[in-house]
């Protein structure tokens, strides 16, 4: 199993930025994918998810009104639309997966796979 996160930058505040994952190795219609973030200093923290078909989005409160999670099951990719940017959404964004459907709250540990992450600091 790998997922393979992309698209992270600096960008300023205000900005918005897409990040990618790239999954691997798993029937890619079965699972939920996720995105958590790690800030400089704080524990990761869940952002949204995906379930598997029909592919019901969630949102933290952080971050709803901000963001849109989308998912491309021909391509076996996820995506994470991030807009009005501020500086508190400076973490490390990584993808994940788990089976079928989005439990809310996130929690890490209800989630199998992770991949590398991607950096985003949002920055003047």
């Amino acid at each position: 199993v790998q997922l393979q996160a992309s698209g992270g930058g600096l960008v300023q505040p205000g900005g918005s930025l897409r990040l990618s994952c790239t999954a691997s190795g798993f029937i890619f219609t079965d699972y939920a994918l996720g995105w958590f973030r790690q800030a400089p200093g704080k524990e990761r923290e869940g952002v949204s998810c995906i379930s598997a078909v029909p592919g019901m989005s969630h949102y933290s409160d952080a971050v709803k009104g901000r963001v849109t999670i989308s998912r491309d099951n021909a391509k076996n990719m996820v995506y994470l639309q991030l807009d009005s940017l501020k500086p508190e959404d400076t973490a490390i964004y990584y993808c994940t997966s788990r089976r079928f459907a989005c439990p809310s709250p996130m929690k890490e540990d209800q989630y199998a796979h992770w991949g590398q992450g991607t950096l985003v600091t949002v920055s003047s």
